[in-house]
């Protein structure tokens, strides 16, 4: 849902050949998958049911996939966005709202606190890069090593995880600068090795 059109421009700036589809017959060739989102975490996965076993099994079979933002949440086991729903589950942990001491939604740019700068989704990105966030919820991953970078902000929240060959971005990486296209570089070369 939301950023399909600018998550596309973005990707064919760093030289991707990218198709938007929610079918499976278009998906299933694809070198990797960008799941973005804009939007209610309900609603959202409701519009994924009918593709979830296929995103299960894409997974499994170590092809890359890249959450943005909603994507990322939704990745998650569950969110307590307007209730309690069931996320994917592929990344085990819950999604909460962000303290009521601080600004919400949080818009705008914050930084990135490296944890693995090893990671090769970080070549070229130096440690407390600025990047653009909007969103009110973020994930609280179970097992914290799939974390890779941090933000701060009334929080200090996972704003990047990889687990295996899932990636994910709380902020976006569309709306980064060039330090989003450089992330969305990296993910590409991932890709293609």
């Amino acid at each position: 849902m939301g950023n399909l059109r600018s998550i596309e421009n973005a990707f064919k700036k760093v030289g991707a050949d990218c198709v938007i589809s929610n079918m499976e017959k278009d998906l299933a060739g694809s070198d990797a998958l960008i799941l973005p989102g804009v939007g209610a975490f309900r609603d959202s996965i409701n519009n994924l049911e009918p593709l979830c076993d296929f995103l299960y099994d894409y997974i499994e079979e170590g092809k890359p996939l890249l959450g943005v933002c909603l994507g990322m949440q939704l990745l998650f086991s569950e969110s307590t966005e307007d209730g309690l729903y069931e996320g994917l589950n592929i990344i085990k942990g819950r999604v909460v709202k962000l303290p009521s001491s601080v600004k919400i939604p949080h818009t705008g740019w914050n930084t990135l606190l490296l944890d693995n700068e090893s990671n090769s989704l970080f070549e070229g990105v130096p440690n407390n890069s600025y990047v653009y966030f909007v969103h009110s919820y973020y994930p609280i991953p179970e097992n914290p090593t799939v974390t890779i970078a941090w933000t701060d902000y009334g929080v200090r929240f996972s704003s990047i995880i990889n687990d295996k060959n899932v990636y994910a971005t709380q902020f976006h990486p569309e709306k980064s600068g060039k330090v989003g296209i450089k992330i969305l570089e990296n993910f590409v070369k991932i890709c293609r090795e």
